[in-house]
């Protein structure tokens, strides 16, 4: 399995409209050995569904690795400790 150099956590609630430029940010780092996790904290909009797209174009590119975690809404900071847990 591919050992990341670098996790980033992303907390995603409502953020529907800017998942896109972040995700473009984080894609667009020059270290390619990167671990997005992506952690959906029961949102009601349509981030849910764009953190399943960006993992799944994820599953054929060799870097960087994109997980997605969908859990009821807890608050930003269970959002970032289940991030930390995987």
């Amino acid at each position: 399995m591919k050992q990341p150099k670098v996790s980033i956590i992303v907390p995603v609630y409502n953020v529907e409209k800017y998942l896109d430029r972040c995700m473009q940010s984080l894609l667009g780092q020059t270290l390619k050995e990167l671990e997005i996790i992506l952690v959906d904290d029961g949102s009601p909009d349509n981030s849910p569904a764009l953190c399943d797209n960006y993992e799944s174009a994820s599953d054929n590119l060799h870097w960087p690795i994109i997980k997605v975690i969908h859990k009821i809404n807890e608050g930003l900071g269970f959002a970032r400790n289940s991030g930390l847990e995987i």
